[in-house]
């Protein structure tokens, strides 16, 4: 079997960021610059959504020491 082009040979073990860039290469029809800007919108996006997520988690934390009434919380 034998390597296309833009593929490494089979016998070389890829890392994990080396198999998701060329997951991206492959989608991208081998266009390297949209592979890339394809990535990185994703990376932005997952980012933005755990930002999300956290802020999320700690206004539930902020409001549950809030019904609680615990010392040392405003009521």
């Amino acid at each position: 079997m034998h390597p296309q082009p833009h593929e490494p040979p089979v016998e070389i073990r890829l890392t994990e960021a080396e198999t998701i860039a060329l997951a991206y290469r492959r989608a991208a029809r081998g266009d390297a610059w949209a592979a890339l800007v394809q990535a990185i919108e994703d990376a932005l996006s997952d980012l933005a959504e755990a930002e999300r997520r956290s802020l999320r988690r700690d206004r539930l934390v902020s409001r549950g020491y809030v019904r609680a009434n615990l010392p040392g919380t405003v009521s």
